[in-house]
């Protein structure tokens, strides 16, 4: 998958959305998603990158458990066909859940 199409994907859900991070002060009320490619698992063959592949997280911020959200989300990850694991942490110092969905997608150019 291309970013652009991880973007387009992403956007189906409805919430506000960044790369990585919003801006100092410019964070949206929740819930919200942010998404990144915090790492890569690619395949090698004969000494080379045969094919990447890159480590996906989506985090969906809410102030309280939503899992109306949470489905819609995941929705829009089952009708294009990504598998995940899903993970959920509160987190204090920001008063908000972390719903993260971790995969790994196939990158195109």
């Amino acid at each position: 998958m291309t970013y652009a199409e991880i973007m387009a994907m992403l956007q189906e859900a409805g919430l506000p959305m960044a790369y990585d991070h919003f801006a100092e002060g410019e964070s949206p009320d929740p819930p919200f998603l942010v998404f990144l490619f915090p790492s890569s698992d690619n395949f090698s063959a004969d000494g080379i990158v045969y094919q990447k592949i890159d480590e996906l997280h989506i985090e969906l911020y809410t102030d309280k458990k939503q899992p109306d959200v949470e489905t819609a989300l995941e929705t829009v990850l089952d009708r294009h066909g990504i598998f995940y694991d899903k993970t959920e942490v509160w987190i204090e110092s920001e008063r908000l859940y972390e719903v993260l969905y971790s995969t790994e997608v196939l990158r195109t150019e």
